[in-house]
């Protein structure tokens, strides 16, 4: 399995980070956390959405996005808005890549995104709508990629106990 990135420019709302970090953990994908912040990271509502799966995490934090990208030199990136011309679904994405998602308020920064527009998606829903929450767009980012992956490195199957008990 490749290693993916999730990545939030300038996060606002704690619970949507602390639920990002969670799934990071559960999916194996790295969290990259671009700075300013409107939250800290001991706030206790990031803490409580990510629940006991901290020290599962494999997170970075970056001044700024200059930063992140001298940091990530050679990443292939992918850019998240509503604003995108095209499905996240019609990308194939590579094994090692970083999903990049901006903040809940305003998204990411339309300069960026016209410097990128070949690696810009979105994730379709109806007409007339803002967007959908933060850590709802990550999980479902994470999981395409996985997906195309085979879901490589993760537990598919569950056990019911139920059907094997008296």
């Amino acid at each position: 399995m490749g290693k993916i990135g999730i990545v939030l420019l300038e996060p606002e709302i704690p619970q949507n980070t602390g639920n990002i970090a969670r799934t990071c953990a559960a999916t194996g994908a790295s969290l990259h956390l671009i700075e300013p912040m409107g939250f800290t990271v001991t706030d206790a509502k990031l803490k409580r959405a990510g629940l006991d799966y901290w020290h599962y995490l494999d997170i970075t934090y970056y001044k700024n996005i200059e930063d992140f990208y001298d940091r990530t030199k050679g990443g292939e990136y992918f850019y998240f808005s509503t604003k995108a011309p095209r499905a996240y679904t019609e990308v194939k994405y590579p094994e090692d890549c970083y999903l990049i998602f901006g903040k809940e308020s305003a998204g990411i920064p339309e300069e960026i995104l016209k410097k990128n527009l070949d690696r810009c998606v979105r994730i379709p829903m109806r007409e007339n709508l803002r967007s959908l929450n933060l850590s709802n767009s990550a999980a479902i980012a994470v999981y395409e990629v996985l997906r195309q992956s085979d879901f490589a490195g993760l537990e598919q199957e569950g056990f019911l106990k139920l059907m094997y008990e008296n």
